[in-house]
């Protein structure tokens, strides 16, 4: 049987096949061009996983919050002034609220200034910049949560290139940085001064004469 008769496969011949074993063959053959068949089509899963890792979809549900990042290396907040960068914000600084994107899919982030509107991006020298625009795959983080309540945020496009700063609040080269290290270490927190949501509901009371006059006889705990 030629290889075009077969679809392009080599199909193995098979000897001293007696007339009343025809069937058997010919299930044999519809057995194996299905195993052919499977092995072209069975997609890979994993570089479907990691293609999506690497490149969200534009158009996915997309989370926003807004916190500080605070610096273990130097006790302040990262803050994005422009194209520049440092770990050197005041609590409550205006620079130092960030704007966080999270998409739906993984853990990448994209790190804005609320005040600048710059992002936090890292070139292919490892070094910390700032970008009006933060499409680029060099502005994507991905977080890395650590068993000591920090944070990291490394590269998504420079695998092992963490966002750190050194103890002067100065960024340091992604290619001179592991999780290991404390300069890499980051915490959420809110703005200074920001009350946080209740978690309960209110109830409101409309106040009349007999509630008035049952808040006046109820006894006083404190007094017994």
């Amino acid at each position: 049987m030629s290889p075009a008769a077969t679809g392009g496969f080599e199909v193995p011949l098979i000897f001293g096949a007696a007339p009343f074993g025809g069937q058997r063959c010919l299930h044999f053959l519809v057995l194996y061009f299905q195993l052919q068949e499977s092995q072209q089509i069975t997609p890979n899963f994993t570089f479907i996983i990691e293609n999506q890792t690497r490149h969200p979809d534009v158009l996915s549900r997309k989370q926003t919050r807004s916190y500080q990042l605070y610096s273990r290396t130097t006790g302040k907040h990262v803050q994005i002034l422009g194209n520049k960068i440092n770990a050197n914000g005041d609590d409550g600084s205006k620079y130092a609220l960030l704007v966080v994107e999270t998409e739906t899919f993984g853990s990448h982030v994209r790190i804005k200034g609320k005040e600048s509107g710059f992002y936090i991006c890292m070139n292919k020298q490892g070094k910390i910049i700032g970008k009006r625009n933060g499409t680029n795959q060099e502005c994507v983080f991905v977080e890395e949560f650590l068993e000591n309540n920090y944070t990291a945020l490394v590269s998504a496009k420079y695998k092992g290139w963490y966002l750190g700063f050194n103890r002067k609040g100065r960024p340091k080269k992604g290619s001179r940085t592991a999780q290991t290290q404390q300069e890499v270490h980051f915490m959420k927190r809110s703005r200074q001064g920001k009350m946080e949501p209740l978690g309960g509901e209110f109830r409101f009371t409309t106040v009349t004469k007999r509630t008035r006059r049952a808040r006046r006889l109820k006894p006083n705990p404190k007094k017994n």
